[in-house]
């Protein structure tokens, strides 16, 4: 089978989130199923030094005005389609925003060209190559099925929300810029609350939804969770499924793991805590005697960064540290910089991202926090356990199917790998932190925890063989109706 993936961004070339590390890795994951992955992406800087060095395969001549050059590159197990727009793509700052934080003002452009283009490929545009599904990520890409079925073209596609938080809505006037017919604004396509919305056209377009766990498929159809879109997702309830994200278990492999001074596996995690001295000098901190928690966190209000920053006061009073690294909301990060500053040696935060240093830091540190409000799966925790690195988390979405909580039925049964808390409030965090340090009093207990995140298993096998067989299913469809 041969399977066109439209995505804004692919580790290990470009990362924002776990966007990319799904992107990245359900292709290779895929492969042990005989389906063939092409995945579409634009021509960012990061890829062009190397696309270019190949022959273009096809040249648009007309993507919304816009001239572009589709070209191949194969790299880390990936097979990659490189849509080279320099005037959309080829900028300084992220894949979303420019150097200084802000929205690249032509976002509804630059998607809209990236989703045209899947659609002309997904037709047959490109000569020797048409899939036979299609499977779009987030509001970013939502637009390629809205374009297909304006253009007559049948192959089945699957759109797969990461966050439902962001939803591609922009002032109604873009519809005509974008090409798309009067009709596409309307209940049953693009209008939302006056506007248009990337993601809902694709919602109302695709053959199957896919979120990215089954919890989250059931909080997303309540207002609380559903930001909007609730009665849409009711509406297609019966193509809405939840499958949990794995995670890539080569890349993310505490025995081989380069960016760590000491490798170890769940037979020798004893050799964990030699790595806790090179994190702490990494980011200057003084030893304590209480646990090293961190944080690996966009800074966000969704990310309940806020109430960790209200909250790490509780670690320090048992001599712990605490570790934040990520960016996000420009107050958030101001809050936990002051508490930083109450607690210096204690505390450290790192504004930005780098993967070595989160490798680092979830095989350095004792425990992770993720006190997120809402969380369609996550994938930290899902990291902190394959390093043994025991998760503190809120009891939403896939933090509440990922992680067991330590609570005294699953002490004794020797299967808890973390602690939940709910309500999520700060007191509620507050109370999770207690338990953590108390567990960790017992070296014991604390041992056998880290044991049993380590054996627990999140890699890409039974997500991929969900996502082979939806896969199979809409394709099969699909030939009896031809």
């Amino acid at each position: 089978m041969k399977v066109l993936a439209v995505t804004s961004e692919i580790y290990p070339l470009v990362k924002t989130g776990g966007l990319a590390d799904v992107t990245g890795a359900l292709p290779k994951a895929l492969s042990a199923f005989r389906i063939d992955t092409h995945s579409l992406v634009p021509g960012y800087p990061a890829l062009l030094e190397q696309a270019r060095r190949h022959p273009p395969l096809m040249e648009f001549d007309n993507l919304l005005g816009e001239r572009a050059t589709l070209r191949h590159l194969e790299i880390d197990g990936l097979c990659l389609f490189v849509l080279d727009a320099p005037q959309l793509y080829d900028r300084d700052g992220g894949p979303y925003v420019d150097r200084h934080g802000n929205d690249h003002p032509d976002n509804w452009k630059r998607f809209a060209v990236l989703s045209l283009a899947a659609a002309e490929i997904a037709a047959g545009a490109l000569p020797g190559w048409q899939p036979d599904l299609v499977h779009s990520h987030d509001w970013q890409t939502a637009l390629t099925s809205v374009y297909m079925r304006s253009m007559g073209c049948a192959v089945p596609v699957v759109l797969t929300i990461h966050n439902l938080a962001f939803q591609g809505q922009f002032p109604a006037h873009v519809l005509s810029a974008i090409g798309l017919p009067p009709h596409a604004y309307s209940l049953d396509c693009m209008e939302y609350f006056g506007d248009i919305s990337y993601l809902k056209g694709g919602l109302m377009t695709a053959d199957h939804i896919t979120v990215v766990s089954p919890t989250y498929a059931r909080e997303i159809l309540m207002p609380t969770f559903g930001m909007g879109l609730q009665g849409v997702l009711r509406q297609r309830m019966d193509r809405l499924q939840g499958i949990v994200n794995g995670i890539d278990q080569e890349i993310w492999d505490p025995a081989n793991d380069p960016h760590l001074p000491v490798g170890y596996d769940a037979r020798s995690i004893r050799n964990k805590r030699r790595n806790k001295p090179a994190l702490l000098e990494r980011f200057a901190m003084q030893p304590g005697k209480g646990p090293l928690f961190s944080a690996v966190s966009r800074i966000t209000w969704q990310k309940g960064m806020d109430m960790l920053a209200e909250v790490a006061d509780e670690i320090f009073q048992v001599d712990g540290r605490l570790i934040v690294l990520g960016q996000g909301d420009r107050d958030i990060e101001a809050a936990l910089h002051r508490t930083a500053e109450r607690y210096p040696g204690r505390m450290a935060v790192s504004i930005g991202y780098d993967e070595p240093t989160a490798h680092l830091i979830h095989g350095g540190s004792d425990a992770i926090i993720q006190p997120s409000r809402f969380e369609p799966c996550g994938l930290t925790q899902l990291y902190a356990l394959r390093y043994g690195c025991v998760p503190v988390v809120s009891r939403t979405g896939g933090l509440s199917e990922t992680i067991i909580d330590a609570n005294d039925a699953a002490l004794s049964a020797r299967v808890a790998t973390g602690f939940q808390f709910h309500p999520v409030t700060a007191d509620g965090l507050r109370h999770a932190i207690r338990r953590a340090c108390a567990a960790y009093r017992h070296p014991t207990h604390w041992s056998r925890l880290q044991m049993r995140a380590m054996q627990a298993d999140y890699s890409w096998d039974r997500s991929a063989a969900a996502y082979a067989s939806l896969y199979e299913r809409l394709a099969s469809t699909r030939s009896l109706m031809t």
